[in-house]
């Protein structure tokens, strides 16, 4: 505990009301204090530190000069908000952070009232921010109070339709609130003194309605160098519609470019929008992702998400792979049949890297597109290059899917358009808890008619997935795998395609039959290595396919099994759903058929290592074992010492 960094004038914050009797110097002190903190902690849980990094001295801002509580900070994703959690009461368990049973890595409401509104997908905080302006005014009462409303949300957020919808929305209505828009995209010089001391004095002063004009004299005072990055800085929000800002024509002051790391101008600015501010204000703040600690600024993704690493080299902690990841498989897979077939393109939007298409990227730039936070456009874009003669594969984590499914339904089914979908964290995902999680999308995805839905149980099942999908042109496909590690099998280097709709019986048996949805085979297996012990045999099946499903070899296991249990990495609605409709309709559950399904609980799942979770959810191979003797009448008989 003796190495942790000295933080005195951090230690006298103990909630942000604390921070109100502090001196702006202090302030600055109170700042530099909290990214150590900040950055000490995340090298013992790891997590995402660039973000919070980039809005140490905005977070200190905030609190300072508005009244949270009461005041109502979103924060957009909110994976930036460890700074905030420190200093809203939760210092003394920072280092439980997204561990089982700790802190969130994103906003909680259940978690603290200082988290005005929970978060985990981009692109939601200003129209939450609204909803509580809105709200305040219509005498809505929470337990805290409903004073001001202040989004912030990055640039790269500001890229979803969202957003817009809710700008436009905000300005039409025309009530308080404020968006900070933080900026980390580009970054300016530092500001020479004068930059500073004039704004500071302009906006502390001046009448509201002068405060953009005081930011358009702050760069003449600039060196020549520093003008060209804040005029840059401005540029990005300039004339995207004729005459003007495109915050302006949606009805927002607009104010800045601001140094977002520059308490002077912080302060200065939010405590003259909070004393005058009568209508929607968007404080464009420059911040610059990982800031002060140099490995983070130094990598390339700016230190987004880490694992547990060394305070003074950076250097992450990862422990040793055996397999490659199933992402990986994907994205090397999909680079090989690329390199064949000049049809195959790939769409993602904005996760290159964590899709596994960053390669895919450099190799075939003009066949792959990020397309930003937009994940119904990812959606509706494939469409289209579907209908163009493509064979688009549109990468997407499971959990982002949902925010494109009507295009899902509306652009691709009806259409029976050829789009593969291939889908990335599947089932449960470990730290980042509920909002991340793959629990819905074969629910969502199996109702739709002809569309095809595989879940791989292995590496090379993946990799045949993916062949499968390059081949298929007779309407929608998609397949699923999870985060984290294959299992180790080997991948031939000539694939074959499955079969559509067709398993496969792994091991045969008898009495009880589990039919396994993707990668809890593995947990299968070894549950049934114990029953095997016991002189229990069942037949363990891949289904691979929750839609076809494979009706023949489906009805033989229930015409010679007394019981089949169905198992699978997603929420009730999906495989198991269609198994037992279909054992329904064709009167096989008649003569007595005992059916169980395993799936996720009706619950949302904390966040917790994948194992850890998946217990919780009652599906590892003792859950499994359990299953089987109680679908028999076996009594489990526990080992005593």
């Amino acid at each position: 505990m003796t190495d942790r960094p000295r933080t005195p004038h951090l230690d006298r914050v103990q909630t942000p009301a604390d921070l109100k009797s502090m001196s702006d110097s202090e302030l600055r002190h109170v700042a530099d204090e909290l990214r150590a903190e900040t950055i000490d902690a995340v090298s013992v849980t790891g997590g995402h530190l660039g973000a919070g990094l980039g809005v140490v001295e905005l977070t200190v801002a905030l609190h300072a000069v508005f009244d949270t509580p009461k005041d109502k900070i979103v924060w957009d994703v909110s994976h930036q908000c460890y700074p905030h959690k420190i200093i809203t009461g939760r210092r003394d368990r920072i280092r439980t952070l997204r561990q089982k049973d700790g802190l969130s890595g994103f906003a909680k409401r259940s978690e603290s009232p200082y988290d005005a509104f929970g978060a985990g997908h981009s692109s939601t905080s200003i129209s939450a921010a609204l909803g509580f302006a809105v709200a305040r005014d219509l005498g809505g009462v929470t337990p805290e109070g409903v004073g001001d409303a202040i989004a912030v949300i990055g640039d790269g957020s500001m890229s979803a339709g969202m957003a817009f919808e809710a700008m436009n929305n905000a300005g039409h209505l025309g009530k308080r609130m404020i968006v900070v828009l933080n900026d980390n995209e580009m970054s300016i010089a530092e500001p020479t003194g004068a930059l500073s001391s004039y704004l500071s004095r302009l906006y502390a002063g001046a009448p509201f309605q002068e405060l953009k004009a005081a930011a358009k004299g702050a760069v003449s005072l600039l060196p020549p160098p520093f003008r060209e990055g804040a005029k840059r800085a401005k540029d990005m929000v300039k004339h995207m519609t004729v005459g003007g800002t495109l915050f302006e024509e949606l009805g927002f002051s607009y104010i800045g470019p601001i140094d977002g790391h520059d308490m002077d101008q912080l302060l200065a600015v939010l405590r003259t929008v909070k004393s005058r501010a009568d209508g929607p204000i968007l404080i464009h703040a420059i911040t610059k992702k990982g800031k002060g600690y140099a490995p983070a600024e130094a990598a390339r993704d700016k230190g987004h998400a880490t694992a547990k690493f060394d305070v003074p080299s950076g250097k992450q902690h990862k422990a040793p792979s055996n397999a490659p990841s199933y992402t990986s498989v994907f994205a090397n897979t999909l680079l090989d049949l690329a390199a064949k077939d000049q049809k195959i393109c790939a769409v993602t939007a904005a996760m290159p890297d964590g899709t596994g298409l960053k390669t895919f990227m450099e190799r075939y730039a003009s066949r792959c597109f990020d397309v930003g936070i937009a994940e119904q456009h990812a959606v509706t874009f494939s469409a289209g290059l579907a209908a163009g003669g493509m064979k688009p594969f549109c990468a997407l984590y499971s959990t982002f899917l949902q925010r494109g499914y009507d295009q899902v339904v509306h652009d691709v089914a009806i259409q029976r358009l050829p789009v593969r979908f291939a889908i990335d964290r599947a089932g449960l995902v470990g730290a980042d808890g509920a909002t991340h999680a793959g629990s819905f999308d074969v629910s969502f995805l199996v109702n739709l008619p002809g569309m095809v839905v595989m879940a791989a149980a292995d590496e090379n099942e993946l990799a045949r997935m993916v062949k499968t999908a390059a081949d298929y042109d007779d309407g929608p496909i998609a397949f699923r795998f999870p985060r984290g590690e294959g299992v180790g099998v080997e991948i031939p280097d000539t694939l074959e395609p499955l079969e559509i709709g067709k398993g496969r019986v792994v091991t045969e048996g008898a009495g009880v039959a589990i039919l396994s949805f993707g990668t809890r085979l593995q947990e299968v297996l070894q549950a049934v290595e114990n029953l095997n012990a016991k002189g229990i045999h069942p037949t363990v099946i891949d289904a691979r396919f929750a839609k076809p499903l494979d009706r023949d070899l489906i009805l033989k296991t229930a015409a010679t099994h007394d019981a089949i249990i169905t198992i699978e990495e997603g929420a009730a609605g999906g495989f198991g759903s269609q198994v037992v409709q279909m054992l329904s309709d064709e009167g096989a559950m008649d003569h007595g058929l005992k059916f169980r399904s395993m799936v996720l609980p009706d619950t949302w799942i904390d966040h917790a290592s994948p194992a850890d979770m998946y217990a919780t959810a009652g599906l590892n191979a003792p859950d499994i074992e359990a299953k089987v003797l109680d679908v028999m009448g076996v009594a489990r008989i526990e080992n005593r010492a």
